[in-house]
């Protein structure tokens, strides 16, 4: 990974109980190691929100900004982590969605992986973008009108997506790139 500075840098995670640990602990943990500062934004009213670790539950994170305080303005970029358990809630969640789509109109990058694009059909944003993901929801992004490609991260505009844990360190790697671009 390329390294690169991103001090001053302020990134948001969206997530709730039922994200993949992989997918957040560890573009959180590189982000922050190239300079960033990262905050896990979540709705509910928890205080900390718990993982899915491949078969079973996981460890637990802090939430550092609540959804309904969270405003897209205060950041530079957004990541959405998959797992399954985690984007089906988010769908649902109309402050999810309204945040993804405030991210959206701003032009600030947007870094989805695995079942994480799927927020990214209900926030409007896949139409006419290439992508990738989780292999399960291609038909999902192509019935939304993305074009899917089965690859390690792809990035269109301000949209990076990639596949599934193996590709963290080129999927972070994309957004640190955009970022310090």
């Amino acid at each position: 990974m390329a390294a690169k500075n991103l001090n001053g840098r302020k990134i948001a995670i969206l997530a709730t109980n039922g994200f993949e640990q992989s997918e957040l602990f560890d573009p959180k943990r590189l982000l922050e190691e190239a300079g960033a500062t990262v905050d896990v934004i979540s709705p509910g009213g928890e205080k900390q929100i718990k993982a899915w670790n491949k078969t079973d539950w996981g460890k637990s994170i802090d939430v550092d900004v609540q959804l309904d305080q969270a405003d897209a303005g205060g950041y530079d970029a957004l990541v959405l982590p998959g797992g399954v358990i985690n984007p089906d809630k988010l769908r649902l969640e109309k402050g999810a969605i309204a945040l993804i789509k405030a991210f959206g109109d701003s032009g600030k990058p947007i870094a989805a992986i695995c079942h994480g694009p799927w927020t990214l059909i209900d926030a409007g944003l896949v139409k006419g973008k290439q992508v990738t993901s989780w292999p399960s929801l291609q038909t999902d992004l192509e019935n939304a009108g993305a074009k899917w490609s089965d690859k390690q991260v792809v990035h269109d505009g301000q949209l990076i997506t990639s596949r599934k844990p193996d590709d963290i360190p080129a999927f972070t790697n994309e957004l640190i790139e955009a970022l310090a671009a």
